[in-house]
């Protein structure tokens, strides 16, 4: 066994080093530079670039990827990405766009006149370059990707610049007037309600820069430098316009006025919107749009790809778990997305280009990091947002009269741009979006529940009637209501906004409602309900007084699905294929050069050479094994203990059965023997078997020394209760999770069924658990979860017994709802039943009674004392001392991680002196034994 060690420690070495040593790809450096380009409508302005030359970290000749900052960023906000790009033999070219970081000239919104000539200038640099492959002279290998206000130069120039040769747009817009000015009765932005927070914030994003600015091509300062920079006065042009070009801050602050849209500022937008020009698109384009974006949402990726594909050109579309409003950010699923789309476009690699339509979907949480699972459902064509089928939802409720307030104020709240989902916590750790809308100012029209889980994917329609006089603005959107219990879903904090104008003298007007797009999962037995607002904080609406009714025009919702996505198959790591075949060579090479000792086995009915016959008051016991010597076993009844003892001459070890049934006689020197009588509570005992749980010497240690639990030893035997009790701190949840292989030891050891307990030991599959809350999906329903729990364990489903846990549980219909929508008692029950499946030899349970009522509680003794007396064993955890008292047959008590006593109820109650008249009761023995009684 030394050789073997030493030779695996060589062996360990040698990957470190190999490791330590092993070449890595070289880093990418960037070059800095300036370079002056020539733009506007006359082609008389002359603006400095600040871009970042990334060569390809192999060398040689590689396509060139142009990479695009966001609004009111800069070369320095893409750099991770850019170094990212050439490490993977890309040649990368970053830049600050005019009016941004040190770059000199206005902002123009990406105008073919102004920006997109800028591009077109870069991608003339590229080609001179060195490091960079030609497809024909002065024709580069280029490609372009940029998020938002990159995204959009992106599409621009590939309309305007035939050399580009693939793109990937994100999050951005295809009709900035559309984005702007939505409405969702589909007459366009000249009809449309003002998006004034987010035009705010965009257009404030472009403020004037106090310390040198832009303008000298220095850059704003950042940090500590931003607080001491001496300020540097501004212009009346530069304090009112900022960096934008006048005729942009000009139509800012008309539409910014007035709240509607002018026929000048839909011009000028739509000269900066890709769908305008989209049908030029030959690059192949893959779109990603997040599905948390009010700014963009995903109707603007829509439009993009209806372009794009009319005209024959490859689109793909993703909508991912993020946008302007937050989420997660998929940022290395993007990449892979980018990378392998430029792989099969612009290296030609053979890289796999992405399906035409995936979306990113919740699958819960990873039971071992707890972090969220995202899962990436496909199609191979994009349905757009009517989906392939629509689900008709009839809604119900009466016409309604709702006012818009004076001022607008106060104001229902959707979303708050800039702020992540204020109300909904859509960072990314949930997926729960609250919508706040103000009483006296929303209509509301609800479903029946739902009878089967309904997946929207994309935007439902809905008919209203609204009665009034003029022009109404109104904002409509969709809840999914799960319960009184918790607050509506408000899904990724979307609202449609319309505006709708009453005839003169009809008092009344039918309009079409488009809502927003998304792709999100009601569950079985929620509710949809549309809501009708007067307001909505991130929109202008009118200052002046009114009331209005509300009606459906019509009692339908229609809500498009999608059935072709289907999750795509996931590779999996390539260690997670050779680490076992490693350990599998390992534990060969071990056991060809030395064996360890073991544990020899109990013999069986097959070993026993002769049979021997023990009397018991006469009735005989059946010795079924035998010690190796041929010695007889003899079993006699020890009545004064109510035990067993087994004596095999000097090797017999007493092992004692408080029940008074069955009896395991087991030999300490070689082997043991198994002994059974006739007794009903023998039932389910396989001969042979060792007891359900013996724990021997076993100590832990924290990290400062302190002992967990002290040189603690005890056994349970076949169709106990026992109770493990102690004080908060005694040991016992400790002592659980080693007896789970959870932890390990310092010392001792843990046996069940005679197998010490290691992490992953086969052995543990006899043993359910329930240990410190249940961790459940809280976005599947009951029965989902523990299904697949199930599942995960890799048994035959027959072996669960679903029926029996199910029957434990007692959830009924709510087996079927969301566990999120579980208070705590229904969780408990859950996890017991969970705990219970396939009805394991041995149950652990932690605090089973929390948060059950009385009946509950009375139940669940019956049920763990049921389940023990079928011949299994029970062990319990709880600090309700009257309770275990009812249940349990047997306690082992802990404080300060040393056992203080064992023993039956019984046995521990009858030496206890009555104090109360009425008999003495546990909770009295238990603070006397670990020092508590007053």
């Amino acid at each position: 066994m030394k050789r073997v060690a030493a030779l695996v420690a060589v062996l360990a070495l040698a990957g470190v080093v190999t490791w330590l040593v092993w070449p890595s790809a070289p880093e990418a450096k960037g070059l800095d530079q300036r370079i002056a380009v020539v733009d506007g409508p006359a082609d008389d302005q002359r603006v400095e670039l600040d871009a970042t030359f990334f060569p390809a970290a192999g060398g040689g000749k590689a396509p060139v990827v142009l990479l695009a900052h966001g609004f009111g960023g800069s070369k320095q906000s893409v750099r991770e990405q850019a170094q990212r790009l050439a490490q993977d033999g890309y040649a990368v070219l970053s830049w600050s766009a005019r009016g941004f970081g040190r770059s000199t000239g206005e902002i123009a919104l990406n105008s073919a006149d102004y920006e997109v000539k800028d591009v077109k200038q870069l991608i003339d640099w590229l080609a001179k370059r060195p490091e960079v492959r030609l497809d024909a002279p002065g024709d580069p290998r280029v490609g372009i990707a940029g998020g938002s206000y990159g995204g959009a130069i992106a599409l621009m120039t590939a309309a305007y610049d035939s050399r580009v040769d693939a793109i990937v747009p994100q999050i951005t817009w295809a009709d900035l007037a559309d984005s702007l000015f939505p409405d969702g009765g589909g007459q366009g932005p000249a009809n449309g309600v003002f998006k004034r927070m987010w035009a705010g914030y965009f257009f404030g994003r472009g403020a004037p820069v106090q310390g040198g600015g832009a303008a000298q091509g220095l850059g704003a300062a950042q940090g500590l430098g931003a607080l001491s920079q001496q300020s540097v006065p501004l212009t009346a042009e530069q304090a009112r316009c900022g960096r934008f070009l006048p005729a942009v801050c000009e139509m800012y602050q008309q539409v910014a006025k007035t709240g509607r849209a002018t026929p000048e500022a839909i011009e000028l937008l739509r000269k900066s919107s890709p769908v305008t020009v989209a049908g030029r698109i030959k690059a192949p384009t893959l779109l990603i749009q997040g599905q948390r974006d009010s700014l963009f949402p995903l109707g603007q990726a829509d439009a993009n790809a209806k372009a794009i594909a009319a005209a024959g050109t490859p689109v793909s579309l993703a909508w991912f778990d993020g946008g302007h409003d937050g989420g997660n950010g998929e940022a290395d699923w993007l990449y892979d997305q980018t990378a392998g789309w430029f792989g099969h476009y612009l290296k030609g690699d053979g890289s796999p280009a992405p399906e035409r339509f995936t979306v990113t979907r919740d699958g819960g949480r990873d039971p071992g990091t707890r972090q969220r699972i995202r899962l990436h459902p496909e199609s191979a064509a994009y349905p757009g947002l009517g989906g392939t089928a629509t689900t008709t939802i009839t809604l119900q409720g009466p016409e309604q009269n709702i006012a818009n307030p004076p001022g607008g104020a106060p104001a229902s709240i959707s979303t708050v741009p800039g702020t992540g989902g204020l109300l909904g916590g859509s960072g990314g750790a949930t997926n729960l979006s609250v919508g706040l809308d103000m009483p006296g100012q929303v209509a509301l029209f609800e479903s029946a529940p739902l009878s089967a889980p309904l997946q929207l994917t994309g935007s439902p329609t809905v008919k209203l009637k609204v009665y009034g006089k003029g022009q109404v603005t109104l904002f409509a959107k969709v809840y999914d209501v799960a319960d009184t219990a918790q607050p509506p879903n408000l899904p990724a904090g979307l609202v449609s906004p319309l505006r709708v104008t009453v005839p003169e003298g009809a008092g009344s007007v039918e309009t079409t409602v488009t809502l927003p797009a998304v792709d999100y999962r009601f569950a079985v037995g929620h509710r949809l309900r549309l809501a009708v607002t007067t307001t909505d904080m991130g929109y202008a609406t009118p200052a002046e007084p009114a009331s209005y009714r509300v009606g459906l025009a019509a009692p339908a919702l229609a809500v498009p699905t999608v059935s072709a996505l289907a999750a795509p198959t996931t590779g999996v790591a390539w260690w997670v294929w050779a680490m076992p075949l490693a350990a599998i060579a390992l534990a060969a090479l071990i056991m060809a050069t030395g064996r360890t000792p073991s544990r020899r086995r109990i013999p069986t009915v097959g070993d026993r050479r002769r049979t021997t016959t023990a009397q018991k008051d006469g009735s005989p016991y059946d010795v079924l094994g035998e010690d190796h010597d041929d010695r007889a076993v003899t079993v006699q009844r020890d009545d004064s203990r109510s035990g067993v003892h087994a004596e095999n001459d000097d090797h017999a070890t007493t092992v004692q059965r408080d029940n008074g049934h069955a009896a395991t006689v087991q030999s300490n020197a070689r082997s043991g023997a198994f002994v059974k009588d006739g007794d009903p509570s023998g039932a389910g005992l396989v001969p042979g078997e060792e007891v359900p749980l013996e724990i021997k010497g076993l100590t832990k240690a924290y990290r400062n020394g302190e002992l967990a639990v002290d040189d603690l030893s005890f056994r349970v035997e076949r169709g106990q209760v026992l109770g493990l009790l102690g004080p908060n701190g005694a040991g016992k949840t400790t002592t659980m999770r080693m007896m789970m292989g959870l932890i390990q030891p310092d010392a001792g050891e843990v046996r069940i069924f005679g197998d010490r307990v290691t992490p992953g030991a086969p052995v543990l599959s006899r043993l359910g658990s329930f240990v410190e809350g249940p961790g459940f999906l809280p976005h599947l329903s009951g029965r989902d979860n523990i299904e697949l729990y199930w599942a995960a364990t890799g048994r035959p489903a027959a072996d669960a017994r679903f029926d029996d846990a199910l029957e434990i549980a007692d959830l009924g219909k709510a087996l079927e709802r969301a566990v999120r929508t579980y208070s705590q008692g229904m969780r408990q029950r859950l996890a017991i039943a969970q705990a219970m499946l396939g009805l394991p030899d041995l149950l652990v349970l932690d605090e089973p009674t929390n948060g059950l009522d009385p009946p509950q509680i009375r139940e669940m003794r019956e049920v763990l004392k049921r389940y023990a007396r079928d011949g299994r064993t029970v062990i319990v955890s709880s600090h309700l001392l009257a309770e275990v008292e009812q249940t349990c047959s047997h306690v082992v008590v802990m404080h300060r991680g040393r056992l203080v006593s064992a023993g039956p109820v019984s046995v521990l109650l009858s030496a206890a002196t009555s104090t109360n008249g009425h008999g003495p009761r546990l909770e009295d023995v238990f603070l006397d034994l670990i020092g508590e009684k007053s």
